[in-house]
């Protein structure tokens, strides 16, 4: 390999550590949202897998059975979760062209 090939290469990798720094902040903005139970419970997430929101209809809390509650809660932070790092797979494969990069999603 030329050196001058070597010098093309770099500039590729840079460019596309710098498109991913972009998207990684992006992700940050964009988010998914989960529901579950019918709705009453209610889960917003950043694609960068934090919590934003979680939202619980009053008629979901029965103090007979906590567990039913935990349990949706659960389900829907998880959903969220999931739909997050899909997301942000997603986003980091359009800039990577999906070559799996080893600690990036």
């Amino acid at each position: 390999m030329g050196f001058g090939n070597m010098q093309k290469m770099m500039k590729q990798v840079q460019k596309m550590q710098k498109e991913m720094a972009r998207v990684q902040e992006e992700l940050g903005e964009l988010t998914v949202e989960a529901s579950v139970g019918g709705g009453v419970v209610k889960v917003v997430a950043n694609c960068q897998q934090e919590l934003q929101e979680v939202h619980i209809d009053p008629a979901a809390v029965d103090s007979d059975d906590p567990t039913l509650l935990e349990d949706l809660v659960l389900a829907a932070v998880n959903e969220a979760l999931n739909s997050a790092r899909e997301k942000a797979t997603e986003e980091m494969e359009k800039v990577t062209g999906g070559l799996k990069i080893p600690g990036v999603f």
